[in-house]
């Protein structure tokens, strides 16, 4: 496959599991590209066009020809300087690496992590949060999302791959959506009855049950093994963690218990202070099903994937 067939089927396979629908993202989409037609040429010089097709701005290639033939893909959760010089040590040793794909955002699709949080908007709408306060809620978040990127260093490993002739790509968002919906489906199937039912149910995943030997599986963080669930809501995309006003809102909806990739302790203090249940799932574990469900019919057109990072690799098709 070439470069742009890999980022074109991550980006048709993140829509398909949208938790918002596929209809408003096409509805984005659409608004988008009426947004770049009445711009004025000025401002359409600086224009990511990227935009017009893809709706996730944490999902972008960043280096390399897009004609560029892949047959093997380097692929973990974070992409630093050390895993492109990992790269381009497999190279010397045979194993020719064509594609870095990193799960967490590297280069322009970090510092455009936080126009993705928009997305959170409609889950929470979603769960009963009326959409003015949803949107009321997450505005303040996302500036302060935005300002924090701004001093990082977002180009370091993209400018080491350039420097190796190494095409790299991330995929946040589309894989995210993934595991998301993956597990809503899997909660609203099998509804546990108690957080302690839940954990037992994420153990017998194999991402979750590999990272539990190593002391990083799922966690009940506020609540207990014998609390009720009640309402599950699975919050795991959306760029990164949301208000934390958003807590007191899904309580009043009625959301019992919280199942996340992670979570900041203003934010658990939050959801304590609200009687929100919150079960920690396990980051890398998380990324890495989000990764693997996205990553599946890759590797069923021919593609090799060589792990790292923090990537656990479990074929499921």
């Amino acid at each position: 496959m070439k470069i742009k067939e890999i980022y074109e089927y991550v980006i048709a396979r993140g829509m398909e599991k949208d938790p918002r629908g596929i209809d408003v993202v096409k509805g984005k989409l659409a608004r988008e590209k009426k947004r770049y037609e009445e711009m004025k040429e000025e401002d359409k010089k600086s224009y990511d066009t990227d935009r017009l097709t893809n709706p996730y701005s944490d999902t972008r290639v960043l280096f390399g020809d897009p004609d560029t033939e892949v047959n093997r893909m380097l692929v973990g959760i974070d992409i630093e300087v050390g895993e492109v010089l990992l790269a381009d040590r497999l190279g010397e040793k045979g194993k020719k690496i064509d594609l870095i794909m990193s799960h967490h955002p590297e280069g322009k699709a970090l510092s455009g992590l936080h126009d993705v949080m928009h997305l959170q908007e409609d889950i929470l709408a979603n769960y009963g949060v009326p959409i003015n306060v949803a949107e009321g809620i997450m505005v303040s978040r996302i500036g302060e999302v935005k300002r924090g990127l701004m001093p990082l260093n977002h180009n370091r490993a993209v400018d080491a791959a350039k420097i190796l002739g190494l095409p790299i790509m991330s995929a946040h968002t589309v894989a995210d959506n993934h595991v998301t919906t993956y597990l809503q489906e899997l909660m609203d199937k099998e509804k546990p009855a108690t957080l302690g039912d839940i954990v037992k149910l994420l153990k017998t995943i194999p991402e979750y049950a590999e990272a539990d030997k190593h002391g990083a599986g799922p966690n009940i963080v506020v609540g207990n093994k014998e609390r009720r669930a009640g309402k599950i809501l699975v919050d795991m995309t959306g760029g990164t963690s949301g208000s934390e006003d958003a807590y007191a809102k899904l309580s009043q909806a009625g959301v019992g218990t919280l199942l996340v990739m992670h979570i900041g302790e203003k934010h658990r203090k939050e959801a304590e202070k609200n009687h929100v249940n919150v079960i920690i799932a396990g980051h890398m574990a998380s990324d890495s099903i989000g990764m693997n469900l996205l990553l599946d019919g890759l590797e069923d057109l021919g593609l090799e994937i060589v792990t790292c990072s923090g990537f656990i690799r479990n074929k499921r098709s």
